[in-house]
């Protein structure tokens, strides 16, 4: 609530007695015996119980605010854990791609080398061997 922000907590602790303090106040008034201040009674009472509403709503807010701030604060935590988690396994996927990227670039190396090597004996007749087209096809699958 905005106005959390600009009112310290204690200004509505302080409303909230003066708002239970004046009304305890007014049925103490019945035993003064000046009727002049007796004639107040009924204005007092409810700026009293008007302040004890806004300041009973306001403590309740109060502590709502502070609870969710606290979850914000745990799930901050809990964010900054599961980061450095995320650092950890992102790194050992990275090693884990390279070195898997390295294989596949070996054995199609290896096949490129086969191919060109066995390219050469069936060029002139131009019949293509079934070694040939399974040589294609496990480089196809990698």
């Amino acid at each position: 609530m905005w106005i959390l922000k600009w009112l310290p907590d204690w200004f509505f602790y302080g409303l909230l007695l003066i708002g239970l303090f004046g009304y305890v106040a007014t049925y103490l008034l019945r035993f003064i015996p000046i009727p002049a201040i007796y004639m107040y009674k009924t204005p007092i009472q409810m700026v009293s119980i008007t302040f004890i509403v806004i300041g009973t709503f306001m403590f309740g807010a109060i502590h709502e605010e502070a609870a969710w701030l606290a979850r914000v604060k745990e799930m901050e935590e809990k964010i900054a854990l599961a980061e450095q988690k995320s650092e950890k396994v992102n790194t050992e996927i990275q090693t884990k791609v390279v070195t898997k990227t390295q294989v596949i670039k070996e054995k199609g190396d290896e096949i490129i080398k086969y191919v060109d090597r066995e390219i050469v004996k069936f060029d002139s007749s131009c019949i293509i061997p079934k070694e040939f087209v399974d040589t294609l096809n496990k480089a196809a699958e990698k």
